[in-house]
């Protein structure tokens, strides 16, 4: 991070630490449809488009490391396979056989020299491509230039690996735009795959994330946890194009970063706001991403039907020169049996949201100031399925404009 972008970064701390109100000129934030967290027809647009015109975190490099290495990758919705090419590529192949539509990859994950399906034989390489057919001598004229693999977008930052279902959209690095700049002192190519789990929580996905894009409500619900160690009233939002954003807040005066943490390696080129601040970035659609000079701890928020999600949680590493399974754990306990009670007490929250929700009820949910990444978030969503496309009475008016998108900053022209 730039001297000049840490310097500003203090001064909106120290702006939002003695405004009184929100900045003067910051949009008054219409209230948020409700049915947007249980309508069908909303969440099918959410399945059918904004999952397949966005870049999803799919994989890290640790898990599929060498040439012939593949994992199977579901949870967005499709069958896909990543596969680790012989020529260092890595590759996401819809994982249905051109024949009949069976599995090309039955297991979990593997090595292999070639995808085989294990129905009728027909053989695929790593990129994909057609390389044998069992009794092929019974197909006339076979087009086996035709019949690859479909193959999806496949990019990464260091070693994480996304996948873009859209083969018009904008190369991985556009689209993160200014965050590959600021993460690079975080060395996303060396660090290591601690864990990956995933856990089954009762509420619409949206619920579940939007309580990571918010600190409103940490003086209550996590009192004993992560308000000791986070100063809210200085904490500041900032929202970049394609519906990012970031939180960053110091950490109080006489507190340390949690103790836990000195057990570990730190990252060497993280910076001051990484050792003296909680960070964390939102990636839209679907990434909530904390970044600290110990680990970088990814959650991710996946639809499993209207009032079901999946949170799957990250932990990765500098080298802590030992084996994968005693690396360190950001969000579980007991080896991967619960979650952590940080996220517990979200998680609590969030499926008595759900609970107490009224699908017929069309009052809408007012948002303040400091919630503003969340309707960024839904502004954001809405350009990306298109308003022409979504029910009127389920649209987000897109009040946060332009000026208000990074590096563009109205709140150090003058006080609020």
């Amino acid at each position: 991070m730039s001297q000049q972008h840490l310097q500003q970064l203090r001064q909106l701390m120290a702006y939002e630490a003695s405004r009184n109100a929100p900045p003067a000129d910051f949009p008054r934030l219409p209230p948020l449809p409700s049915a947007r967290y249980t309508d069908a027809a909303f969440h099918a647009l959410e399945q059918d488009i904004l999952f397949r015109k966005t870049w999803l975190l799919a994989a890290h490099l640790d898990e599929i490391p060498e040439p012939g290495c593949f994992q199977r990758w579901d949870i967005a919705g499709a069958p896909v396979v990543l596969v680790h090419a012989d020529n260092g590529d890595i590759h996401a192949l819809i994982n249905r056989c051109s024949h009949r539509g069976a599995p090309v990859a039955m297991d979990e994950r593997g090595k292999r020299k070639r995808l085989t399906c294990p129905y009728h034989g027909w053989s695929y390489s790593h990129e994909g491509e057609l390389l044998a057919v069992r009794e092929s001598r019974d197909f006339a004229a076979l087009d086996t230039e035709a019949l690859s693999l479909q193959r999806l977008r496949c990019e990464r930052l260091g070693k994480l690996i996304f996948v873009n279902f859209d083969p018009q959209a904008v190369n991985l690095r556009e689209s993160l735009g200014a965050l590959v700049e600021e993460w690079a002192e975080f060395d996303l190519d060396n660090c290591r795959l601690s864990r990956r789990d995933r856990f089954s929580v009762r509420c619409n996905w949206k619920i579940a994330m939007e309580a990571n894009l918010e600190v409103y409500h940490v003086p209550s619900i996590h009192g004993k946890t992560v308000s000791p160690v986070l100063d809210a009233r200085r904490n500041v939002n900032s929202f970049y194009p394609g519906g990012h954003s970031r939180m960053v807040a110091p950490i109080p005066e006489g507190h340390a970063q949690p103790a836990w943490t000195s057990r570990w390696p730190d990252i060497p080129t993280a910076g001051d706001i990484a050792r003296t601040c909680t960070q964390s970035y939102s990636v839209f659609p679907n990434l909530v991403m904390p970044l600290n000079q110990f680990v970088i701890p990814p959650i991710q928020f996946w639809p499993d039907g209207i009032d079901q999600c999946i949170v799957e949680t990250w932990t990765m590493a500098p080298d802590w020169g030992a084996d994968t399974d005693r690396g360190p754990d950001m969000w579980t306990e007991d080896d991967g049996a619960r979650p952590s009670r940080v996220l517990r007490e979200d998680i609590d929250m969030s499926e008595a949201i759900q609970a107490a929700l009224d699908p017929r009820s069309n009052r809408g949910i007012p948002l303040s100031y400091q919630e503003a990444r969340i309707y960024h978030w839904h502004q954001s969503a809405d350009a990306v399925v298109g308003a022409a496309q979504i029910p009127e009475g389920l649209r987000v008016q897109p009040v946060l404009e332009d000026a208000w998108l990074h590096p563009n900053e109205p709140r150090l022209r003058g006080p609020g």
